[in-house]
């Protein structure tokens, strides 16, 4: 399985809207999902062994995000026919087995991550309270590696941007597998 990695950001565009169906029965709109000072998207899927190795940790990020009232949302844009177990019943399997404390959304059209240019699971956009991008970058530096405490890179710098609106962090790339495009949608591409 070859990875990808996920291209340099221009950092200041602002937030493409959307409105889809999460696991939980509830349709979000992006205003809805930002806290006060931000919001994290994370490009996730169920069967890729990057999300699956980082998982847990982006879990407990959630909760940390959550005290600094920076809002977070996963969204799974797969290709669900050739990749069943990325079906919104499996996202809805695995979002109560882990007991996501964010909204799992599923991106049917594959409209939303290609408005954000997502490349790969996990891709992370973390935006600040005017939705305008300051982050794109990997979640730790863990991802190819068993590191007993990586640097919380993606933490820190969203811990920046419910300060300050910005940060300097590094923005190393995210590494993972590609998002699965439908057959006719990267034809008319």
């Amino acid at each position: 399985m070859a990875a990808l990695e996920t291209p340099r950001a221009l950092i200041g565009w602002s937030a493409p809207d959307f409105t889809l169906p999460a696991t939980d029965g509830k349709t979000y709109s992006l205003k809805q999902l930002a806290g006060k000072n931000g919001l994290l998207i994370a490009f996730i899927c169920n069967h890729c062994p990057y999300v699956q190795k980082q998982l847990d940790r982006m879990i407990a990020l959630a909760d940390e995000l959550k005290a600094l009232d920076i809002g977070m949302v996963a969204i799974n844009a797969n290709d669900a026919d050739a990749y069943p177990d990325d079906s919104f019943e499996n996202m809805q399997k695995l979002s109560q087995e882990k007991g996501f404390p964010f909204p799992y959304l599923y991106d049917e059209s594959q409209g939303v991550a290609r408005a954000y240019s997502a490349v790969c699971t996990p891709d992370f956009f973390g935006f600040n309270k005017s939705l305008t991008l300051q982050y794109r970058g990997r979640l730790d530096e863990s991802w190819s590696q068993v590191i007993s405490a990586p640097k919380p890179e993606l933490l820190n710098a969203m811990r920046d941007i419910a300060l300050d609106g910005s940060t300097q962090q590094p923005q190393n790339p995210s590494v993972g597998c590609s998002i699965k495009w439908k057959q006719h949608a990267m034809a008319s591409a």
